[in-house]
């Protein structure tokens, strides 16, 4: 995988600085999730192995694209149809995600909790993870009774256990030593 964003990189840069520069980031947003998802699709992905000459490869996933894609959009999958790399759109739209939401201060957050989480909970959550880590938070809430009670947050390298789960087994631990 990091070999997969080291290629990826260089494209997701200059699409989101271009993004950026146009006033265009959510567009392009949208158009590199879409791109991504056709470059995954069972009846082009076999396509991408090189059997098709570059710029024929280019003309029918455009195509197929369609109006998802504009002109700027299209000019991108032609560069990396070019240099045979349509295959890691995926991996392109994904560090466009991690740059936009870097540009944009913000971050999503993943909580998982035993019971379901009211708007106050949710709310209180919210701000004081905005206040840990000084950019706006987007909250991906689930349902996990495994938990028994509490709440797992995990957010990039950060993650806090507040389950019941969680504290039995780091008790279980210090017990055991």
């Amino acid at each position: 995988m990091a070999e997969l964003s080291t290629i990826a990189r260089p494209y997701a840069k200059a699409a989101f600085d271009f993004a950026v520069e146009h006033k265009a980031v959510d567009s392009w947003t949208e158009m590199l999730t879409f791109a991504s998802l056709v470059s995954v699709n069972e009846s082009i992905k076999p396509l991408l192995n090189g059997t098709l000459a570059s710029a024929e490869l280019a003309s029918l996933f455009i195509k197929v694209c369609g109006e998802q894609v504009n002109e700027q959009g299209q000019n991108l999958i032609k560069v990396m149809a070019e240099n045979g790399r349509l295959a890691i759109l995926p991996s392109v739209s994904l560090l466009f995600a991690e740059y936009r939401n870097e540009w944009a201060k913000e971050v999503e957050a993943d909580v998982v909790s035993a019971f379901e989480l009211n708007s106050e909970q949710q709310q209180q959550i919210s701000v004081s993870l905005e206040k840990r880590l000084a950019r706006k938070v987007k909250l991906n809430c689930s349902i996990d009774t495994s938990l028994i009670g509490g709440v797992i947050i995990k957010s990039g390298d950060l993650v806090i256990d507040g389950s019941v789960s969680g504290k039995l087994s780091r008790l279980s631990d210090k017990l055991q030593s």
